[in-house]
């Protein structure tokens, strides 16, 4: 299916950290009435992600899981205590960082994401990456990788390979890791994945990468074409959106 384009974000360079947190939270709100794919018919809860929307460090997984379709949270599950452990290994908690997903549905069963879910869902993904303008992203496994790469090559052949791309408007420091699930029964991708770990603070010291020249700005709009104000945000009722905001 095809996907509307979203409204015109405020440039970046003016865009304060309030109004960046208020932006994100307007995409929430559009992601949790989603019905773009099939999956809105299956799901319990939207799981847009939770963290640091000022972060400097974003994850991005595969799809929510059962835990996380229940609770709305993004890798509450023994692969969410691994990361974790190992955000705290270097010094670092999920309050310093942004989690997402490349699906923010869970697909029945825990089976794989389908081609027309991840372009439906892709919007969000580029939406949030825009808004937060993290320095580095970790692509955890092969969905998440080879969507941010644009490419098929899996990640045994790629974790802790770091590389700059552009996503959107904005350039990254992209860095695959293998997905914290397919370390935790297996010793010899939990010790790549921890070795490959250890590098993030000495690649987020490196700085974020040169940006691309922005397009020049639009012209203002004629005061009656103008867009609408920004709603201030809904009171949310339900638990797991009061955590998924919490940390915004």
């Amino acid at each position: 299916m095809r996907v509307r384009p979203h409204s015109p974000l405020p440039s970046a360079s003016v865009r304060s950290a309030a109004e960046r947190r208020e932006l994100l939270k307007a995409v929430y709100d559009e992601a949790r009435e989603c019905v773009r794919c099939p999956l809105h018919q299956t799901r319990t809860t939207v799981v847009f992600g939770n963290g640091n929307a000022n972060a400097d460090l974003m994850f991005v997984g595969e799809a929510p899981g059962a835990n996380e379709d229940r609770m709305g949270l993004p890798f509450v599950g023994q692969a969410g205590k691994l990361l974790d452990r190992l955000l705290e290994e270097i010094g670092m908690a999920r309050k310093d960082v942004f989690v997402a997903n490349t699906l923010k549905c869970r697909p029945p069963d825990n089976r794989d994401p389908h081609p027309n879910e991840i372009e439906a869902c892709r919007d969000y993904l580029d939406r949030q990456i825009e808004l937060i303008e993290p320095v580095m992203i970790c692509t955890l496994g092969n969905f998440a990788t080879k969507l941010l790469r644009g490419d098929t090559t899996g990640i045994s052949r790629l974790h802790g390979r770091e590389e700059l791309r552009v996503i959107g408007p904005r350039a990254v420091r992209l860095y695959p890791l293998y997905h914290p699930a397919a370390a935790l029964y297996t010793p010899a991708t939990l010790e790549a994945l921890r070795s490959d770990f250890h590098r993030i603070p000495e690649l987020l010291a490196l700085g974020a990468p040169d940006q691309p020249e922005q397009a020049e700005a639009v012209p203002e709009l004629e005061e009656q074409d103008a867009l609408p104000e920004l709603k201030e945000p809904v009171a949310v009722a339900a638990e797991a959106a009061t955590a998924q905001l919490g940390l915004f």
